[in-house]
């Protein structure tokens, strides 16, 4: 049992108050997910050549003021340190950046890339981890964020949710996958590298390998329908989009709320409660195997 929430803003007045409205979603699914939590916020979009990179350094100390330093010879770089975190922005193209990366700083782990996508993630409590991160300061047009409770792989930051792959793409799960090795080894033979053992990572790597052979988002949750066995409720973003998905049968729950101002997603309506004008929202239960997908 894991707890996943979404908040998309379509007024940008709005957007500077994203954290503010997140947390408490994040915080009340607490009990679904007591082990770890994880957000991705999608901030405004930087000019290409541009990419942010969010990294974890774990129990190690590290002095992230030095990687930017590190970096001058071959490209602009500024660093936005938070606690073991950090968001690294530079012009460098992405091939070079992971080859310094994996040289260079080999304890740090690559949470996310991308133009627009922020992302952290870390064991312990949802409040506790939103308090570790300053959750509540995040500002941006959407985010997708998770507790979760270990099932079927251990508890450490790298299983916890949202898992990415590619660049501005990110998903979270609850409920369970019944062939995610089968999903490897269609794709490894692709070139296709796993991180972890967690079943959340196959689909994740699934649907954004679909993309990258030409699908669009929605044309590779199609595909997912097809590939994707078991019992599940998706939530995924993008940079310009936030979709939600469940399987055929809809054991997992999810609970909706849209108004002029936003669109809230919950596995519990309880998340949702504390919402400006939740009691005037279209509040539903998403239908199963059917795609929901919000455009910024």
């Amino acid at each position: 049992m894991c707890g996943i929430v979404g908040l998309l803003i379509k007024t940008p007045s709005l957007r500077d108050s994203l954290g503010e409205l997140l947390v408490p979603m994040l915080v009340g699914m607490s009990d679904r997910g007591p082990d770890s939590a994880g957000l991705a916020v999608f901030t405004a979009t930087l000019p290409d050549p541009y990419r942010k990179y969010s990294l974890y350094a774990g129990n190690q100390a590290i002095d992230w003021s030095a990687l930017p330093q590190s970096l001058s010879e071959l490209g602009k770089a500024t660093i936005d340190p938070h606690g073991n975190q950090a968001v690294l922005m530079t012009d460098l193209p992405p091939q070079t950046v992971r080859a310094w990366l994996k040289s260079a700083y080999p304890q740090l782990h690559l949470l996310s890339a991308g133009r627009t996508i922020d992302l952290y993630k870390d064991t312990g409590t949802p409040i506790a981890v939103s308090d570790r991160y300053e959750f509540r300061s995040l500002k941006g047009s959407h985010a997708v964020g998770h507790t979760r409770m270990a099932t079927e792989s251990a508890v450490t930051p790298a299983h916890a949710h949202p898992f990415t792959a590619g660049e501005d793409f990110c998903l979270v799960h609850n409920g369970s996958l019944s062939n995610p090795n089968e999903i490897r080894r269609k794709l490894e033979p692709r070139g296709i590298h796993f991180e972890t053992d967690n079943d959340t990572e196959a689909a994740c790597r699934f649907l954004e390998w679909r993309m990258q052979e030409g699908d669009d988002l929605e044309t590779a949750i199609q595909n997912g329908f097809e590939e994707l066995d078991g019992f599940y409720t998706f939530l995924m973003g993008t940079a310009d989009k936030l979709a939600l998905v469940r399987d055929p049968f809809a054991c997992k729950p999810a609970i909706v709320a849209e108004t002029d101002d936003y669109v809230a997603i919950a596995s519990e309506f309880r998340s949702l409660a504390h919402l400006p004008d939740v009691n005037q929202a279209n509040l539903y239960e998403p239908a199963p195997e059917e795609m929901y997908v919000w455009t910024v």
